[in-house]
């Protein structure tokens, strides 16, 4: 068995790929390191920086608050986490509302279009505060009086009109062959929904579906105006303890912090599907560099 050898001109090609690819490193981290230095600089040198530094990075009031912030933050993944399975299902259920066809249909797909428009044009914060103060004010039977609850039930209402719309992006984006195949091999159209469409759509909708998340993991911190110890409720409550606005940068590096994975997550269920760099093979395509 004759072992490959790459022949001459393979041996240059790759050494030159490699060149380049070493060139284009270096020039990246010289980039990156010139870029970080005048920033780091162009801050450190204003008039204002020692104050600032005093009263947004104070490493004491940074390590004190850090425990109680912390405990807010598991609160708002909490939210978040039950949300989120909320949020798929109620817009799941709203997406397939107003792809339904047939005059029979249409008060559904009127009152699921009313519903998306609706809390699709309300501003998050002027639904946290009807919801959190108004439904209270109802004093109704079986009406929830917490404001995590009634948070979590706020961001469910706005969020649910987004997402909805990302599903029926995805649903709609599915071929009509596909459901005259499935029809035409004796499926029913509730069968042809559930086996052919949802999952073809469902798969293709993921990405935008973990930029919602995302977007809702932030927003998950604007329950703290109803009340609810979150982290940025904790940030406020360490801030006026230690007259220092510290415990606020810790709780955005927190959050932070617990975006950056989300936000991989996407960009690599992105390549494995196929989306990111999808123009590249095309004439002035690719990511940009």
């Amino acid at each position: 068995m004759t072992v490959w050898t790459p022949s001459e001109r393979q041996r240059a090609r790759l050494a030159y790929r490699q060149g380049q690819a070493r060139r284009s490193t270096a020039v990246a981290v010289a980039s990156t390191v010139a870029v970080t230095a005048v920033a780091v600089g162009a801050l450190t040198s204003s008039p204002g920086w020692p104050r600032v530094r005093q009263s947004f990075f104070d490493p004491d009031a940074a390590i004190a608050a850090l425990p109680r912030v912390a405990e807010g933050l598991w609160l708002n993944v909490r939210v978040m986490a039950v949300s989120a399975v909320l949020i798929v299902v109620v817009a799941l259920g709203l997406a397939i509302a107003r792809t339904l066809r047939g005059p029979v249909f249409f008060p559904l797909r009127a009152a699921a279009t009313a519903y998306v428009d609706i809390f699709r044009g309300l501003p998050l914060i002027l639904v946290l505060l009807l919801v959190g103060f108004g439904l209270p004010g109802l004093r109704l039977q079986g009406i929830p009086s917490s404001a995590v609850l009634l948070g979590g039930l706020a961001l469910v209402l706005t969020y649910s009109a987004y997402v909805a719309e990302v599903f029926r992006a995805g649903i709609e984006s599915v071929h009509p062959s596909q459901v005259a195949s499935a029809r035409s091999l004796g499926l029913s159209r509730a069968q042809t929904m559930r086996t052919v469409v949802l999952p073809q759509a469902v798969r293709r909708v993921v990405p935008p579906l973990l930029n919602d998340l995302v977007a809702l993991q932030k927003d998950s911190g604007l329950i703290s105006i109803l009340g609810a110890i979150d982290a940025v409720r904790a940030a406020q409550i360490s801030t006026a303890q230690y007259a220092n606005f510290t415990p606020y940068v810790v709780a955005g590096v927190l959050f932070v912090a617990l975006t950056i994975p989300l936000t991989r997550l996407t960009d690599a269920l992105s390549r494995r599907g196929g989306w990111a760099g999808a123009t590249s093979g095309l004439a002035g395509g690719g990511a940009l560099r």
